[in-house]
């Protein structure tokens, strides 16, 4: 029997400003499935994202990685999160540190940590910035950057959150191939709807902290009435 990648159980949670962020969530996801997780602004999805990583703690319900249950606080080498703007990931003085630094605080070998940012910097394709200062580098380059130093962990999980914004076409049609070749279970959040049509299997709308639709891509997001209720649009592709 296969254990799911992803269990989530009548879920809650609230902020202090905010009463039930989200309300009631139940996902399940099996390995190997890219699921897109899609909603208006403030509609739940990064705070989804927070709880699934043990950032933040749910006030009911449970989530389980793997069959693990997630403790908040804990670190989970399964899973690792792609934030929305990479700044926020990429904060040493070069690539190739950005990229060893989870694996070094894992407490692996230095041969192995060698081989993983090699790794890394070959799957994502930017060898050649190895030594360039985070800051020095492109929209399109320091998404990849963030994405290597994800990848050096070797989860079996990634979440990415708003992977497209503020990417040019170039960058973005890259992302887009890199992402169908991807091995990890993926779960994406993003406004990016034709790439969520391009990327993944299933979606998941979210609408104010609760789950008010879950299907096959083409099929969810080629709903136009579900679209208009929810506030979204029908992808370009699918009108």
């Amino acid at each position: 029997m296969t254990v799911p990648a992803l269990t989530i159980t009548d879920l809650w949670f609230s902020y202090p400003d905010q009463a039930d962020a989200l309300r009631g969530v139940t996902l399940q996801i099996n390995p190997g499935e890219r699921w897109g997780v899609i909603g208006s602004n403030g509609s739940g999805k990064t705070t989804l994202f927070l709880l699934i990583c043990g950032v933040l703690a749910p006030k009911v319900g449970e989530i389980k990685l793997f069959n693990q249950r997630v403790k908040p606080g804990q670190f989970y080498p399964e899973i690792g999160l792609v934030f929305q703007n990479p700044d926020d990931q990429l904060f040493c003085p070069s690539v190739w540190e950005d990229i060893a630094f989870a694996p070094q605080n894992l407490g692996l070998s230095e041969t192995e940590i060698q081989e993983r940012v090699a790794s890394a910097l070959a799957m994502t394709g930017i060898e050649a910035l190895a030594q360039r200062p985070p800051h020095h580098l492109s929209g399109g380059e320091k998404r990849m950057a963030a994405i290597a130093g994800v990848l050096a962990m070797k989860p079996k999980m990634i979440l990415y959150d708003e992977p497209s914004a503020n990417l040019d076409h170039r960058a973005r049609r890259r992302l887009i191939q890199f992402l169908q070749r991807s091995a990890e279970t993926l779960i994406i959040s993003s406004h990016d709807l034709e790439l969520i049509l391009e990327v993944c299997d299933r979606t998941a709308l979210l609408d104010r902290g609760t789950i008010a639709a879950t299907g096959a891509c083409r099929q969810l997001l080629g709903d136009r009435a579900l679209m208009e209720r929810y506030g979204l649009e029908t992808p370009y592709s699918l009108s």
